[in-house]
């Protein structure tokens, strides 16, 4: 890291000072509010400290050469942006975040997105460990999926389905209330481990192929494409297309390992064979509901389960390979209208999670409390247009337009795609956060009028999919030479 210089205080950052005024990055302007200084500036003992942060700046605005982007990689590895500190099971924690916040826990989907990244840009060990203790977990509450199917448990049992947040250094359930209900979460278990298994970096046991065939009856008993789930956000519950296009993606890939192994004579649920013509029928069930429901996210008459916008829609485009052609247009242009903010985009309108001024409002143990059962106590709390902005979706929104520009070699994709890179660079934290330089936050959201990172920061999984934008954008840079 080069060496920090020291330059004398200017007017303005004595004025500053004085005033006491609020020290806060702009994402795109690079510059902290109430002084025009550099984007890397720190104030300490009456100076100003030029940090590293030109090289960043440098790198970032350039970004036209294979090595220059290699080189920023580097840069952000060496200031552990892309750290991604497992268990020694190979699990990932949520965030890097105070325990107060929850997120020490192991998240199933979160999980799955950061090992999903790590196969991505061919990180393969860290990727099949992750998903092979998650097996193990799921083989150990194997219970979970067998009482649901033989009707011992009722899908509206939401703490007897099978949890989706859990103890990752035992493997063990959380005695805690929960929003269990997340068909989201186990759709994207089956979608990567049946990708692994399909390109040979995994080899299923018949336990673990037993374990698949119990995913696939039970979303056949909760009905998967009809059924009420609290979904990527954990929140009230609602028949979502995010939900149940992660499920079918998951099928499709499943059912696709299926037939290139040959092991449909070993796809068994104990010693009941588990035919193929399920498989089809779940996944036309959930294409015939999906058609339906998008480019919505839920089309319900209930206007407090109803909503048109939500943001988890890229992801069936992304990675998950379902949406494609003009439904996907759709959805994207959605997200870039309704959605998309100065700072990050939101989830979705009317999400109080998050909401302005969160943690006065809010006591520190109630801020990632389950609100999955009475959602209206919190989104009173939020005023029109004050949602939380996240970091998650530009990373998304930059790889789906740069795999398009490789097949289409359209400006306009190749535009769009440098566009959400820049957006998601711009939301990194500088050293005036309270978090340190270099962290990737959850989201930004209002503190007493001024946009800050949350304090989930950093979160992995914006990790991740920065880190797979930036990736994508070394294969454009290279096609385009």
């Amino acid at each position: 890291m080069p060496k920090s210089n020291s330059v004398d205080f200017t007017k303005q950052a004595r004025k500053l000072v004085a005033d006491d005024l609020p020290l806060q990055f702009e994402p795109n302007s690079f510059t902290i509010r109430g002084a025009q200084l550099n984007r890397s500036t720190q104030l300490k003992n009456n100076q100003v400290f030029i940090m590293d942060d030109d090289r960043f700046l440098t790198l970032k605005q350039s970004l036209q050469t294979v090595q220059e982007i290699e080189e920023l990689i580097s840069f952000l590895e060496s200031q552990e942006t892309f750290s991604f500190p497992p268990l020694n099971n190979g699990l990932f924690p949520a965030a890097i975040a105070h325990e107060s916040t929850g997120y020490q826990s192991i998240w199933v989907r979160d999980n799955i997105h950061i090992a999903h990244a790590l196969y991505a840009i061919g990180k393969m060990e860290s990727a099949c460990q992750a998903m092979s203790t998650l097996t193990d977990y799921f083989i150990k509450h194997r219970d979970r999926f067998d009482d649901m199917i033989s009707g011992k448990t009722h899908p509206k049992e939401i703490m007897k389905r099978p949890h989706i947040r859990f103890d990752g250094t035992t493997l063990g359930e959380i005695d805690e209330k929960w929003a269990h209900a997340q068909n989201d979460a186990l759709g994207y278990f089956v979608w990567l481990y049946s990708l692994l298994a399909l390109q040979e970096k995994l080899t299923p046991t018949q336990e673990s192929l037993e374990l698949m065939a119990a995913f696939v009856c039970y979303f056949e008993k909760i009905r998967f494409w009809e059924d009420a789930d609290s979904g990527h956000w954990e929140e009230a519950r609602k028949v979502e297309a995010s939900s149940i296009g992660t499920a079918v993606a998951g099928l499709k890939m499943l059912q696709q390992y299926l037939d290139q192994s040959q092991t449909w004579s070993h796809f068994k649920l104990g010693k009941k064979s588990v035919p193929p013509e399920l498989l089809d029928d779940l996944i036309q069930q959930g294409q015939l509901t999906l058609a339906q429901i998008l480019p919505a996210e839920c089309i319900q008459p209930d206007p407090l389960q109803a909503r048109k916008y939500d943001a988890a829609l890229l992801f069936l485009i992304y990675p998950l390979g379902l949406v494609e052609g003009e439904m996907a247009e759709t959805i994207m242009e959605d997200v870039r209208i309704h959605l998309m903010g100065d700072y990050g985009i939101r989830r979705y309108l009317g999400d109080s999670y998050w909401c302005a001024d969160y943690k006065d409002i809010l006591g520190e143990d109630d801020r990632t409390s389950d609100f999955s059962e009475d959602q209206a106590s919190r989104d009173q709390l939020l005023k029109p247009g004050e949602e939380a902005q996240w970091c998650i979706f530009d990373p998304i929104l930059s790889v789906i337009y740069g795999q398009r520009f490789l097949r289409s070699e359209k400006s306009e994709d190749y535009e769009r795609q440098r566009f959400h890179l820049d957006r998601a660079l711009n939301q990194i934290t500088t050293h005036d956060s309270i978090f340190g330089a270099y962290r990737c936050p959850e989201s930004y959201y209002l503190e007493k009028g001024q946009y800050v990172p949350n304090d989930i920061t950093p979160l992995l999984w914006t990790q991740a999919n920065l880190m797979m934008a930036l990736h994508q954008w070394k294969q454009t840079v290279a096609a385009r030479r």
